[in-house]
């Protein structure tokens, strides 16, 4: 069993998709999740429909859609790291890996999840992923956590191969589904907004599997 685990993505949202069905597993078995946003997501462009935020509010709809959504998956302990949506790959490195070498230093997960670099689509996401990966690298090899990474991109699987964890959250579909739901200023899909019925096989077929790539370092 996992006993900490660590979550490293940039914006409000990241989490809801591609994980949120493990985290709620992993909490379930008794893990203790950490989850490190690293941004507030605030230059989004998706105000809800019809809209109910602007540039000004937008920060704060997403940090309490952000707190809404962790408290759906159960995850105990939200870190808010401050820097600015859309400029991660612009940041200081030394600034970044310092952070998450804090991190890293003061929960001491067995397990870190976080986006695969080059794979992810959106130049947030691969920054983070990279710094991550560039901080984990220079921990001694012993002492190294397993990284899971989310990939996406259309040639993800043609280059990195299949992933090789597969996760079954069926049983976490009301957590998961919440988690979604919680970011309404993000999402609109008919179906999650409760305007398009869709069938228990349909929404199992849709979000019932999560998919990660375990990190291997050289």
């Amino acid at each position: 069993m996992e006993q900490n685990i660590l979550v490293i993505l940039p914006h409000p949202d990241d989490e809801a998709f591609g994980l949120s069905g493990t985290l709620a597993k992993y909490i379930m078995e008794g893990a203790h999740v950490t989850y490190a946003c690293l941004t507030l997501g605030e230059m989004g462009r998706n105000m809800g429909i019809p809209p109910f935020a602007n540039r000004i509010t937008l920060p704060t709809i997403r940090k309490a859609e952000l707190e809404e959504s962790c408290k759906a998956i159960g995850i105990q302990d939200l870190r808010l790291l401050g820097f600015h949506d859309k400029t991660i790959e612009f940041e200081d490195q030394n600034k970044l890996d310092s952070a998450i070498a804090s991190l890293l230093q003061e929960i001491k997960p067995s397990l870190v999840f976080t986006f695969y670099p080059g794979y992810s689509v959106h130049p947030d996401h691969d920054a983070t992923g990279a710094a991550v990966i560039r901080t984990i690298q220079r921990m001694p090899a012993g002492d190294r956590p397993v990284v899971q990474c989310l990939a996406f991109s259309n040639n993800c699987e043609q280059e990195l191969g299949k992933p090789d964890v597969y996760q079954d959250v069926s049983m976490f579909m009301v957590q998961k589904l919440n988690s979604i739901q919680a970011h309404r200023s993000q999402f609109q899909a008919a179906e999650l907004l409760g305007k398009k019925q869709m069938k228990a096989k349909e929404v199992e077929q849709r979000f019932g599997t999560e998919r990660f790539w375990t990190y291997t370092f050289e």
